[in-house]
């Protein structure tokens, strides 16, 4: 056997169908108890918790016990960063559930992934940031200058010490599934997309297991005032 990680292992948890609608129910950062995980899937709560049980101990999800009830989450944002990566590849060689509906367009246009911005607005937030230099992306990696910093302490009120995390970057590049380009991750990401929700410029869609983050409009004039046109 060759050494190194064990990619089969994280694939075989992935690759049920039951186990992936169930983490991509997670993809909205929301903590969802057993019994709504098992409606994501469509199976009976029996069968969750088993899945539930092989997805903990492969390290995909973890449980947080509030009063008589364990919510599940990922464990972090890499895990996101993966199945988002995994849809971009399914969609790209056209494995595509057929099942579309009204709300499609708009979770192309604005999601949440784990705790940032996806879609079409969060890959432009991006090539904004990196166009005018206030972040540089080399491949993957990608810093935020003394320019960015300005900025966002300029107009988002972020400071550098906010973005602060013992075990997250602060910035980084995650594969947007429906763009097939990157949106930024990270704490940055993270900031961001608090702010913009404490800004009342964007919310999340209440509708339980949604993922799309809807703007109001306010928010998409300030949007586009600071990620719109490339300019300050």
């Amino acid at each position: 056997m060759k050494s190194g990680p064990d990619i089969a292992m994280v694939a075989s948890l992935v690759g049920d169908p039951a186990r992936a609608n169930m983490l991509t129910a997670l993809m909205n950062g929301r903590a969802l108890t057993a019994s709504e995980l098992a409606q994501e899937a469509g199976i009976t709560p029996q069968t969750a918790s088993s899945h539930l049980a092989k997805l903990e101990a492969g390290g995909l999800v973890e449980p947080e016990k509030q009063g008589r009830h364990r919510y599940y989450r990922l464990t972090d944002d890499d895990v996101a960063g993966v199945l988002e990566g995994l849809a971009g590849l399914a969609a790209r060689t056209g494995h595509m559930r057929v099942r579309t509906g009204p709300k499609d367009p708009a979770l192309r246009r604005a999601r949440i992934c784990y705790d940032h911005l996806a879609g079409d607005l969060g890959v432009q937030m991006l090539d904004s940031l990196r166009m005018r230099n206030l972040v540089r992306q080399k491949k993957q990696d990608i810093e935020l200058t003394a320019d960015g910093e300005r900025f966002l302490a300029k107009h988002l009120q972020i400071s550098p010490d906010m973005l602060s995390h013992p075990r997250r970057p602060v910035c980084k590049a995650c594969l947007d599934w429906s763009e097939r380009r990157h949106h930024l991750a990270g704490t940055l990401g993270a900031a961001m997309m608090q702010r913009f929700a404490e800004l009342k410029w964007a919310a999340r869609d209440a509708t339980p297991g949604s993922r799309v983050v809807n703007f109001t409009r306010t928010g998409e004039k300030q949007f586009a005032a600071l990620f719109g046109s490339g300019k300050d």
